[in-house]
């Protein structure tokens, strides 16, 4: 099964990637970054400025950057994002059989995983690597009640390795523990994610941005303020402040469909697990950025792993017994048709159809060493040089073509963080300067300097 499915995850992910719908932000950023580092250049993203481990502390992808030495391949994201969503059954089938549970209830548990909703959705949005981490959170839980519990401490440093926003779901971790009244391993695990936390945003992300780094995402709580501490400050100390500032509506109808294919399960979930999950929900609720309250980018994506896993502790805690019910799977199945995103390829996805043959014209006569200007979704293709970016500003237009010397261009289709006028000023200007232009019929513009 996680073979197979991750074949399939795999050829959708490319399909998407072909018919030209993934973007710059983050597939492309991501290959450009490992790509840099790969070839020994300086790991800092001409698209964003930041340095590799600067994003989001993800170690991790210098992993990565070993494999694209032997082979610098976008096919290699894929397929291992592909694969770390879907081998997770592995050992969640080990989970539920530590656990006491019988074959056909652990079979039922590795399709409540597959069939979640954010899985598949996350699997085409572009590539993050934190989803690496899925596999491992599932160990942590397999380990957890080893007397060597050190086990489970080394699979919380790598799912730290993926994303610093983890360092949450290691604080619930820690939570959970305390409730089981397991007070030295609650304080090993916030330790842990408190000190890593600490690490980034003082000391590493200061560094590597020359003192003007910090942890990204805390710009998405700004209303409650500038800093950490002034963040901490308000949520403790304001509560009506923070109440105020929710959208509950959308919250609310986060936190349903969130919850909704457990919905069959609802009996036994295990209340102590769950509130691992609860640093990750109450942060994404707060969050300005109305993208971490949705099942189709990844911020949801562990708090999905937690909920399987509260379920598979909730039966192992029920002694009455549990089977393969066919009402259950169909729930499941019911949840994953109506909140997935498969029915893409035969609508947005096929936007670009006449876009697909200009483009890799387009490509071929790119030289690799060349620093390209292009817009979002075509990024993705040409990522792997060390100059390349977006058109965003009208104010950059000058010092760009100075520093770049190609530009590809769609002002019918500008793609995200762009627009046609925009786009027009910089192909005009570039045509003024005696730049060799070619055109396709879908308005593709290629022009070299």
């Amino acid at each position: 099964m996680a073979i197979s499915s991750t074949l399939i995850f795999y050829l959708l992910a490319i399909l998407k990637h072909i018919l030209l719908q993934s973007t710059a932000y983050d597939l492309g950023l991501f290959d450009q970054w490992i790509w840099l580092t790969s070839k020994g250049l300086p790991s800092y993203s001409s698209m964003t400025g930041l340095h590799m481990l600067a994003d989001h502390g993800a170690w991790t992808l210098y992993i990565a950057s070993l494999i694209y030495k032997i082979k610098p391949d976008l096919n290699i994201l894929f397929i291992s994002q592909s694969a770390s969503l879907c081998f997770t059954i592995v050992p969640l089938y080990l989970l539920c059989k530590s656990k006491g549970l019988n074959q056909k209830i652990s079979f039922l548990i590795v399709l409540f995983w597959l069939l979640q909703p954010v899985v598949f959705n996350v699997n085409l949005f572009d590539f993050h690597p934190e989803v690496w981490s899925m596999p491992f959170i599932v160990l942590y839980y397999y380990f957890e009640e080893n007397e060597n519990f050190i086990k489970s401490i080394a699979c919380t440093f790598i799912i730290l390795g993926t994303r610093d926003g983890l360092v949450l779901l290691i604080f619930g971790f820690g939570l959970e523990q305390l409730l089981k009244k397991r007070f030295g391993r609650f304080l090993m695990l916030f330790s842990i994610s408190t000190l890593w936390f600490v690490f980034l945003n003082n000391w590493l992300y200061p560094l590597l941005n020359d003192d003007k780094g910090s942890v990204m995402a805390l710009e998405r709580y700004s209303k409650y303020g500038d800093t950490f501490k002034e963040i901490l400050y308000t949520l403790f100390l304001k509560p009506n402040l923070v109440i105020s500032s929710i959208n509950w509506s959308e919250s609310i109808f986060y936190i349903l469909i969130l919850f909704l294919p457990a919905f069959v399960f609802c009996k036994r979930i295990s209340l102590f697990t769950l509130i691992s999950g609860v640093p990750l929900i109450i942060t994404n609720i707060l969050s300005d950025n109305s993208l971490q309250r949705d099942l189709l980018h990844q911020y949801s994506l562990p708090i999905a792993l937690v909920i399987v896993i509260s379920v598979v502790n909730g039966i192992s805690q029920n002694k009455g017994k549990l089977g393969f019910e066919k009402k259950r799977f169909l729930w499941i199945l019911l949840c994953w048709f109506a909140l997935a995103k498969p029915l893409l390829f035969i609508g947005p996805y096929l936007g670009r159809l006449n876009s697909i043959k200009p483009a890799n014209e387009a490509f071929s006569e790119i030289p690799i060493d060349s620093n390209v200007i292009t817009t979002s979704y075509l990024v993705p293709h040409l990522s792997q040089r060390q100059f390349i970016k977006l058109p965003t500003s009208n104010n950059d237009i000058k010092s760009d073509l100075e520093v770049y010397n190609v530009l590809l261009l769609n002002p019918l289709d500008p793609g995200v963080m762009s627009n046609s006028y925009l786009q027009n000023d910089y192909l005009k200007i570039a045509k003024a300067n005696k730049w060799k232009c070619k055109k396709w019929e879908n308005n593709l513009e290629l022009c070299k300097k």
